[in-house]
């Protein structure tokens, strides 16, 4: 029987509008704990792309969100960032919401309340990459 991240592995894989740039995207999204955030520079380094702006094209046509939790990544500056191709209105509440829910907080700026939420990819002082094009 496959796990359910396994599962949802599969289904990123053969869904027919999955490039395999947002299958790494997705898939790399996938090791974002709940409680934590990552940044859309953060995440385009692990996947071999220089593009913050490229990943949150993937992020933006998600199929899969919440189970590819989107809502996990914020701006570089640690602001919420954006959410759904909007940065303002209902859907930027709903992913405040999504990430409070999470224990996530954010301050009266705006910005992430507590650095430890942010997620890293660094094992033994070394960052993990992958290279893969941006599309």
């Amino acid at each position: 029987m496959k796990t359910g991240r396994t599962a949802l592995a599969g289904r990123i894989a053969a869904h027919p509008r999955v490039t395999p740039f947002r299958r790494k995207v997705y898939e790399a999204l996938l090791e974002v704990p709940r409680g934590y955030v990552t940044t859309y520079g953060a995440l385009a380094r692990r996947v071999g792309c220089g593009s913050a702006q490229a990943v949150g094209g993937a992020l933006r046509s998600n199929p899969f969100a919440p189970e590819v939790p989107c809502h996990r990544v914020v701006a570089s500056d640690l602001s919420i960032g954006g959410f759904c191709g909007c940065r303002e209105g209902a859907e930027i509440r709903r992913k405040a919401a999504l990430l409070k829910a999470e224990g996530v907080r954010f301050g009266t700026d705006g910005k992430l309340s507590e650095a430890g939420r942010v997620w890293s990819w660094r094992t033994d002082g070394h960052a993990v990459t992958q290279t893969l094009r941006c599309k």
